[in-house]
């Protein structure tokens, strides 16, 4: 099992606000969601996201397939 297939420890999913560099929880909780592959990603291994879209990802191919589908993040 590597970093992308652990599940995220128990509790609800969370709502974060992805600044630069950074991100802010809005709403506590283990994980949030890739927004290409819907995999559970938990906060402490949270690594990619972006600013403008504001969306998680779980690897830098899941970026590059966001990029590929709908622009920059």
């Amino acid at each position: 099992m590597n970093i992308n297939e652990r599940l995220p420890s128990a509790g609800s999913e969370a709502l974060l606000d992805y600044g630069h560099g950074e991100f802010r929880v809005v709403r506590p909780g283990a994980f949030v969601r890739c927004a290409v592959t819907g995999a559970p990603i938990r906060l402490e291994d949270l690594r990619y996201w972006s600013v403008e879209w504001q969306e998680a990802y779980v690897s830098p191919e899941a970026v590059q397939l966001r990029v590929r589908r709908g622009g920059r993040p």
